[in-house]
């Protein structure tokens, strides 16, 4: 059941609940930690950038989800769907969502559902022989 629980409805919930803890914008802009590199650059990495790290870290795994198929798989697809609607609806009313943090996250899951369901097309096509010379397809 917890394969069908999509990833990305994580960030979505620390978001909103780092949203209703104060303000966004300062914490997003958070340092977490910082470096100087060899070439003499001063690299910080922010809470945003843990954010969009996370986000194509679960991109990832979602695309890798998507190979399965089975009922788990179409619910996996129909919620994956639902978090993105979240994603929309908050990013277009709420005003703490409208950051470029918000919207590269829900472009993330956008891609999740359009990937999912290629994948999954893919995949069932190639299982039930669909154009392939031999198993009903020419």
């Amino acid at each position: 059941m917890f394969k069908a629980i999509p990833l990305f409805a994580i960030p979505l919930i620390v978001y909103n609940l780092m949203m209703l803890s104060g303000g966004i914008q300062p914490a997003l802009a958070g340092e977490l930690f910082a470096f100087d590199l060899m070439s003499g650059a001063h690299w910080t990495f922010s809470v945003h950038d843990a954010f969009i790290a996370a986000g194509v870290l679960i991109l990832y795994f979602e695309i890798f989800k998507a190979t399965r198929t089975g009922v788990a798989s179409v619910l996996d697809h129909t919620l994956s769907t639902l978090v993105f609607v979240v994603f929309l609806v908050e990013f277009l009313t709420v005003a703490a969502c409208g950051t470029s943090t918000f919207f590269e996250l829900g472009l993330m899951s956008l891609l999740d559902v359009i990937s999912g369901f290629t994948v999954s097309i893919v995949a069932a096509r190639r299982d039930f022989g669909i154009n392939n010379p031999g198993f009903g397809g020419d």
